[in-house]
C-alpha cells in the first residue's frame, strides 16, 4: 500500500486506534487479523472486534470504526489521492468477476497491477481493493456490485476510475431497481463517474447504454459475436480468436466456454485501451485464474462431467450456462441441477418459465430442481426431481448416471456450491 503517516490517519478520527507503529507510518490496511504484522492497520470489521487484541499482539495497529464503511472509503480515497494508476471500473449484470480476472491477469503481465480479489465489489470490497494501491501501482481492476441506485457512484466516488468496463445489461436485481432501463441506469453511474477523456468499454449492441455515453469520453465498444474458437486442446484448454478494433488476435485459454472467452474479449478491449501492448496479451492470457464457482469443469468417473457454476444466476447467465452445457455433452446425457434466480421482482415467474421452455427446446433429458421457485423448470415430475434444498440433494443423487453432462447453476443464496464435491464423491462408486 501506499504509505500513510499515523497522524494523517488519527486525524480523520474515524474511530478507536491503538498500537501506533514506532515509526508512525502505516503501510497496510486490511481486515484480517490472521495476517497481522507490524506495520499494518487492522480495521475491525463486523466481528472483527472480538480478534484486536490478537492483532495487537501480532504487532499492528488496530482501528474499532465508529461507521465501518465511512471509514474505509475514507481511508482508500485518501490512498487513491496519492496514485496516478488508471482505475478500471468493471460493473455490469453478467461476467464481471471473470472479466475482472481476465483484465487482472492481462495487465499484470506486462505492468504493476493490483486486481480486486474474488468478489470484493461491495462497500467494504472496493476500498479494500483501493487500499492495496502501492505507489508502482499502472493499474487497478476493481470491481462494483450493483443493489440499487446510486451505489455504484458511491462506489466510484471512492476509486475515481478513469476507465468504466460495462460487461453487459440484462435482468437482475429487479426487486431493487425495477425494470432492465434502470439496471442499465445504475450500471452507468461508473460512465458518470468518468473524467473527460476517460475511457467507457461497452458492449456494441447495448442501446440501454448509449444515452449515457458523453461526446467527451472514449468509447470502445466489444462484439461478442467477433469471438471464435479456433480449437480445442487438453485440459479443458482452447484457442480462440477476438476480433478488436485494430484487428484479431489469437491467445490460448485455460478454459473452452464461449460465454467466458467473450468476457475476455471484453478484458482485451479494455488491455488495448489502457495503451498495453497487444503483442503480449498471450503472456497473461495462460494465466488467468478464473475466481472459485465460475464454470469449474471436473472430470467424472464413467466419462462424464460436472460444471460447477453456482456463484449466481440470472436469465443471461442461465442461459449462457445451459447453451454451454449442451455444446460440451457430445453424446452424454444432459443433467441441469438448478435452483432460483432470485432478485428478479415481479417477472420473476416470467423469468423461470422462459428458462422452464429452454430447457425443453435444448432437449437436457434430466432436470432437479433445488427450492421452490425452481419448480418452474419442471415440465412434468418425469423429467426429474425436486428437492427442498441443497442439503436434500443427497435423497436424489442416484438420479446421475455414468457418463453424464451436469450443470449446477442457481443465485449464490440457495448454496449449490457444495453439491459438485457431492456429486464426485458419489461417483467413486461408479
Amino acid at each position: 500500500m501506499i504509505p500513510l503517516a499515523w497522524d494523517e490517519v488519527e486525524a480523520l478520527e474515524l474511530g478507536r486506534l491503538a498500537g501506533r507503529p514506532e515509526d508512525g507510518v502505516i503501510r497496510r490496511v486490511h481486515d484480517d487479523s490472521r495476517q497481522a504484522r507490524s506495520g499494518d492497520l487492522f480495521v475491525a470489521l463486523n466481528t472483527g472486534t472480538r480478534f484486536v487484541d490478537d492483532a495487537l499482539g501480532r504487532g499492528a495497529a488496530t482501528l474499532v470504526p465508529h461507521d465501518q464503511e465511512q471509514a474505509l472509503a475514507t481511508l482508500a480515497g485518501l490512498v487513491r489521492s496519492l496514485s496516478d494508476a488508471d482505475v478500471v471500473a468493471v460493473v455490469g449484470s453478467t461476467g464481471k468477476t471473470t472479466t475482472k480476472d481476465a483484465l487482472g491477469a492481462l495487465s499484470a503481465a506486462v505492468t504493476p497491477t493490483v486486481a480486486a480479489e474474488a468478489s470484493r465489489n461491495n462497500e467494504l470490497g472496493l476500498p479494500l481493493t483501493v487500499l492495496r494501491l502501492e505507489p508502482e501501482t499502472r493499474v487497478l481492476v476493481a470491481e462494483m456490485g450493483m443493489r440499487g441506485l446510486g451505489q455504484i457512484a458511491e462506489l466510484c466516488a471512492v476509486a475515481r476510475p478513469t476507465v468504466a468496463l460495462v460487461t453487459s445489461i440484462g435482468p437482475e436485481h429487479l426487486e431493487l431497481v425495477g425494470t432492465v432501463a434502470d439496471v442499465a441506469r445504475a450500471n452507468a453511474e461508473a460512465l458518470d463517474a468518468l473524467p473527460s477523456g476517460g475511457v467507457a468499454v461497452v458492449p456494441a449492441d447495448e442501446a440501454l447504454l448509449e444515452p449515457y455515453l458523453r461526446a467527451e469520453l472514449d468509447i470502445r465498444r466489444f462484439d461478442r459475436g467477433s469471438v471464435e474458437r479456433l480449437e480445442r486442446g487438453d485440459g479443458g484448454r482452447a484457442r480462440w480468436r477476438f476480433g478488436l478494433a485494430s484487428g484479431p488476435i489469437d491467445l490460448v485459454l485455460p478454459f473452452d466456454q464461449r460465454h467466458l472467452a467473450e468476457n475476455v474479449l471484453a478484458a482485451l478491449t479494455a488491455y488495448e485501451a489502457l495503451g498495453l501492448p497487444l503483442g503480449r496479451a498471450h503472456e497473461g492470457a495462460g494465466s488467468i485464474v478464473l475466481s472459485r464457482w465460475r464454470g469449474e469443469v471436473r472430470e467424472l468417473p464413467g466419462g462424464g462431467f460436472v460444471v460447477n457454476d453456482a456463484y449466481n444466476a440470472n436469465p443471461t447467465s442461465m442461459r449462457a450456462a445451459l447453451a454451454d452445457l449442451v455444446e460440451r455433452a457430445g453424446g452424454r446425457r444432459r443433467v441441469a441441477i438448478l435452483g432460483e434466480m432470485a432478485e428478479l421482482g415481479a417477472e420473476s415467474a416470467r423469468y423461470h418459465d422462459e428458462i422452464r421452455s429452454l430447457l425443453r427446446e435444448l432437449g437436457v433429458e434430466v432436470v432437479i430442481a433445488v427450492g421452490e421457485p425452481a419448480r418452474s423448470y419442471l415440465d412434468e415430475p418425469a423429467a426429474g426431481a425436486a428437492v427442498a434444498d441443497a442439503a436434500a440433494f443427497v435423497d436424489v443423487v442416484d438420479v446421475l448416471e455414468p457418463g453424464d453432462a451436469i450443470l449446477v447453476k442457481a443465485s449464490r443464496a440457495v448454496g449449490l456450491e457444495g453439491i459438485p464435491a457431492l456429486i464426485e464423491k458419489h461417483s467413486r462408486a461408479w
